[in-house]
């Protein structure tokens, strides 16, 4: 290799290329200076040219956030990040993949995506008990994608889409259709690179029933680059996983800018798995956690194709309230969702974190139960109000905690067509006083097929409730339309809240390579407030229910008059009958053969 054209980052990575030979590293096109230097030094022929050798600019990066809480229940979150040097917006064809799932660079390849946002949920994130997460995400499934604007017809594009993501993640993102897609006039901002404001090429559906299973898993794990053979994926086990409070699951694809300039763009394909697990079911009610309580394994090695591995845990904390073990002297310092954070350190790249055992079980044990958590400054709740099957109400309560500052919120309400808003009705109050929206786009909805669509931007008083309220009547829906289990209800999506808060620390805008993957999700060019996107609880809906089984005993009863009637009908007209003399006894025929040996006529 040619020490004048390694770069820097090169030079911090050339102990991992000589350990690891096998991978494919960068070479970079030779001068025919070069190319004359190197024959003389080595009897290397002509005829090899290093540039016919791939040149992957990809680098695939993991990490491990554990934060105790003051519950005591542990939260773990899970980041796996490729970065791909490559443009699939060009109509080049792409076909050499390296550490980029392949399936999923075909679908942005294919159906021109700008960015991709997918998640899959199984419970409820209890915000006022465990703080803000670091990757929000509503009940069941939700799916937002941004098109290229190249794309002439977007809803079909649409449609094709989620069934292809539907068999890539074995979902059940085929039934998003017209009735549960949005188009949103002012939320979910492009997260990656362009100037993005035409909202005709973004789509936005929630399936709030979706159930979360190992099935989903599976195909996820298949998408990372060791798969769940090494590095922190071999502890994503099925059976823990799902055995918690809380499991989200998503998959987050982007463009961005691989330098300040943003001469260079790149692709970031960002996996990002939490868990909450539950102290009283996950740990048998001890205030002790380790990777093997929480996950049956234990680390032995990182990923060999990562350039860097890490486990941080939230020692902020620490020592009035817990303690872990093995201590690590790495240390370091995070602003995250508006606060400084300490954490502890663990780099699995280098072979002193796991020891002599060649093995590392973090252990986190409890020495005080003690201590407020830090209050989340925005917080959102909803429910239905009313009795009877005909009206109802939808309150949504959104509270700022701030003592003294107020902001402005963006509200995402998604209400189904069988739920007949009555938008005259809207009301939005702040402290019993009428707190009138700066922004209101609403669109009204189409029986099978569209829904409402109703985005307001509120102002929120510090230290307030504002109470968002608005009436509806229940649709009467054809008897083909009910769900298997219609008793159960119908199931509203979760309202969507978005702000930029205040922040209580002056936010780090630099988005060096240095910062965890955690801190450096939402974009944000100011440092006294920061980005946060809120879920509200879905809802449950009963609409009027036809009874289903006064069919049933309808063709049970007629069945058996038929079976009946005409059973004994058809009988009578098509049998023949025919007499039929008795058969003698038993003592009659043994005379008769005894009378035919004698010669005598039988009786």
């Amino acid at each position: 290799k040619q020490q004048g054209h390694v770069t820097a980052d090169q030079t911090t990575e050339q102990p991992a290329v000589e350990e690891r030979r096998w991978e494919a590293t960068e070479v970079e096109e030779a001068t025919p200076d070069d190319a004359a230097a190197d024959k003389q030094d080595s009897p290397v022929p002509e005829t090899v040219v290093l540039t016919s050798v791939p040149q992957p600019k990809d680098d695939f990066q993991e990490e491990l956030v554990i934060r105790p809480l003051h519950s005591g229940d542990i939260y773990a979150s899970f980041q796996f990040r490729t970065v791909w040097e490559t443009d699939f917006t060009r109509g080049n064809k792409v076909s050499h993949y390296r550490l980029f799932p392949k399936s999923l660079g075909q679908v942005i390849s294919k159906f021109s995506v700008r960015e991709l946002h997918i998640s899959f949920t199984q419970g409820y994130w209890r915000t006022m008990q465990w703080g803000q997460p670091f990757q929000p995400a509503p009940p069941g499934a939700e799916l937002w994608v941004w098109f290229q604007d190249s794309v002439t017809d977007v809803d079909s594009t649409w449609k094709e889409l989620t069934n292809v993501l539907s068999g890539i993640f074995c979902a059940s993102l085929n039934f998003i259709d017209s009735t549960n897609t949005v188009q949103p006039s002012a939320s979910f901002k492009p997260l990656g690179i362009g100037n993005v404001t035409d909202h005709r090429f973004l789509r936005y559906a929630t399936l709030p029933r979706e159930i979360v299973c190992t099935e989903n898993l599976t195909p996820w794990k298949k998408l990372l680059p060791c798969g769940s053979k090494a590095g922190l994926a071999v502890l994503l086990k099925s059976e823990k996983l799902f055995h918690s409070s809380f499991h989200s699951q998503a998959v987050h694809i982007r463009p961005m800018c691989q330098d300040w300039e943003c001469k260079t763009t790149s692709w970031e394909l960002r996996q990002t798995l939490n868990v909450v697990f539950d102290l009283h079911t996950s740990a048998q009610g001890k205030r002790e956690w380790s990777l093997f309580k929480m996950f049956s394994r234990t680390l032995t090695e990182a990923c060999p194709l990562a350039s860097s591995s890490k486990i941080y845990i939230d020692i902020t904390d620490n020592p009035e309230q817990f303690e872990v073990s093995p201590a690590t002297p790495l240390l370091s310092q995070a602003s995250v969702l508006g606060d400084r954070r300490t954490f502890s350190v663990y780099d699995l790249t280098q072979q002193i974190t796991f020891g002599t055992v060649r093995s590392l079980n973090l252990l986190i044990r409890w020495k005080s139960s003690e201590g407020d958590m830090l209050r989340p400054l925005l917080h959102g709740e909803r429910y239905v109000a009313g009795y009877g099957l005909q009206t109802g109400e939808i309150h949504t309560l959104m509270y700022n905690y701030h003592p003294y500052r107020s902001f402005p919120v963006l509200l995402l309400d998604s209400v189904p067509w069988y739920l007949r808003l009555y938008i005259h009705t809207l009301t939005v109050t702040s402290k019993g006083k009428d707190n009138k929206p700066s922004y209101i786009h609403y669109q009204p909805s189409k029986d099978r097929v569209r829904p409402h669509l109703l985005e307001m931007l509120v102002q929120l008083p510090p230290n307030s409730v504002t109470e968002v309220t608005v009436q509806f009547e229940r649709a009467l829906l054809k008897w083909t339309e009910y769900t298997p289990d219609p008793n159960h209800g119908f199931y509203v999506g979760s309202s969507v809240i978005s702000s930029l808060v205040p922040s209580i620390v002056a936010m780090d805008t630099n988005s060096t390579r240095e910062r965890p993957l955690f801190s450096s999700f939402f974009p944000c060019k100011e440092e006294s407030s920061y980005f946060v996107r809120v879920y509200t609880e879905p809802l449950l809906v009963n609409l009027p229910t036809p009874d289903f089984s006064m069919p049933y005993n309808v063709i049970c009863l007629t069945c058996t008059v038929v079976a009946v009637g005409y059973g004994s009908l058809y009988n009578l007209l098509t049998r023949s009958f025919q007499i039929e003399e008795p058969n003698p006894g038993l003592a009659k025929r043994i005379a008769n053969v005894i009378r035919k040996m004698r010669g005598v006529p039988p009786l």
